[in-house]
């Protein structure tokens, strides 16, 4: 989590330089986020039938190799095609890497302890965010962008020797058939859609050929939604969003992650192209919303204790939505202590949700269904991720050719942080009919864990 965290944060940092070195604008370089999105949501739905049927340790260690290799493949990018192909071998290996992490873990705890193990488990991933931003800065500016995917081959290896000494290989004696239909189906349909949504408005492809691509995925999805209702244990059991805490975090925790999801992409987009910042002052600023998201975990648990997860993921929906739309009011001459500031209260927030959502996901999961319910909130979260990034390039793109400008300016970017900040606020009508005292078990078992 620790690798996958640093390259996300250190390739949105590297956008503009990268950008221009491949001789495009910053704004279709949302595709190579895109391709690694894509890469997940192809290989997620059946991460969990490939660590039973092989071990979770040979798994997690051939995950990571081939994140290693995709990020390899990326250093030696010339071109946008070769970088977003390299991409989608990246998300490959995330499809594998996390979900199976979280699998492990998952299995190996009891419910009361849930909220301290996503706290651990989110360690990694926090330090991530801290260390990505201005380290990618630092080498985009000072150095060359193509140094920062050579980070990842020194955490990979150390990773593969952690997982052979403390990851035991566990299997299923018998795992049962992979839906090979279904993968084929919700794997296409949402390949083609994100693809065509992130074509959309480029300049890669015509028009016509962006929005046949979406059609056709929307249609292949469909298909799989009611292919999924007749056939006993599909490859992602939408059933279970039936469950009322499952729901909530999955439906409701979509909808806000498409929020902060295209935060990452478009807050330092914005400060270098729109304010004109470097790189490493860019990344500077953008680490401190993972300051605040490291403040917070030590009470995550003691506020979801004393309020419940209903209201807390209710008053932080709201409270994130707003801070995003804030970021659009930055301008030229603002003080950089004031946006790093601002930037800090807005990780804190998102922390308190992020826990809230991962830890009510599997409240009223039983234990069998773990790996099946890891699959289908893996997808729906990474899918949601990549969506906020391809609708804030969308919106950016739209306020861009409507104001009419040469280049990219700070104007452009405030209706893309309002839109996005809306869509934080949708998940809390979903949220609202979540019964009261759902996931209490959790969140009293959680409230030593501070």
């Amino acid at each position: 989590m620790f690798m996958e965290n640093v390259d996300a944060t250190v390739l949105v940092t590297s956008l503009p330089a990268l950008a221009h070195d491949l001789g495009h604008d910053p704004i279709t370089l949302k595709l190579a986020i895109t391709a690694y999105v894509i890469g997940l949501g192809v290989f997620i739905p059946i991460c969990g039938w490939v660590a039973d049927r092989f071990g979770s340790r040979t798994v997690f260690r051939t995950a990571i190799g081939i994140f290693i290799v995709g990020s390899l493949i990326s250093a030696a990018s010339t071109s946008l095609g070769m970088f977003v192909v390299a991409r989608f071998v990246q998300g490959i290996g995330g499809a594998m890497m996390v979900p199976v992490g979280r699998i492990i873990i998952f299995r190996s705890v009891p419910k009361s302890d849930f909220i301290r193990a996503v706290n651990y488990l989110t360690v990694p991933a926090l330090l991530g965010p801290v260390v990505g931003p201005p380290l990618g800065g630092f080498i985009t500016t000072y150095l060359h962008w193509r140094l920062i995917f050579v980070i990842n081959v020194p955490i990979g290896i150390f990773g593969i020797w952690l997982a052979n000494r403390h990851i035991a290989n566990v299997r299923e004696a018998d795992p049962g058939r992979l839906d090979w239909a279904g993968f084929v189906l919700s794997a296409g349909g949402a390949s083609l859609f994100m693809l065509g949504l992130s074509l959309v408005g480029g300049e890669l492809v015509s028009g016509t050929a962006s929005t046949l691509m979406c059609v056709a995925g929307a249609l292949l999805l469909l298909a799989y939604w009611f292919y999924a209702r007749r056939v006993e244990l599909p490859v992602l059991d939408l059933r279970l969003l039936r469950i009322p805490s499952f729901h909530a975090s999955v439906v409701g925790g979509s909808l806000f992650r498409i929020g902060l999801g295209a935060v990452p992409f478009l807050l330092p987009l914005a400060l270098q192209e729109g304010l004109g910042m470097t790189a490493f002052a860019a990344g500077a600023i953008t680490c401190a919303s993972a300051f605040g998201s490291i403040f917070m975990k030590p009470f995550a648990s003691s506020v979801l204790a004393r309020f419940g997860f209903r209201q807390v993921l209710m008053i932080n929906a709201a409270i994130s939505g707003l801070v995003i739309a804030v970021y659009g009011v930055f301008v030229p001459g603002t003080p950089h202590w004031l946006i790093w500031c601002v930037v800090l209260v807005g990780g804190v927030f998102p922390s308190l949700q992020f826990t809230s959502l991962n830890s009510l996901a599997y409240a009223d999961i039983p234990s069998r269904d773990v790996g099946r319910a890891t699959s289908v909130a893996s997808v729906i979260q990474q899918i949601s991720l990549g969506l906020g990034v391809t609708i804030a390039g969308l919106v950016l793109q739209i306020s861009h050719d409507l104001q009419g400008h040469a280049t990219i300016v700070w104007t452009d970017f405030w209706p893309a942080f309002l839109f996005v900040g809306l869509f934080s606020v949708a998940s809390i009508p979903v949220t609202a009919r979540l019964p009261h005292g759902s996931g209490d078990e959790i969140a009293r078992g959680g409230r030593g864990s501070t």
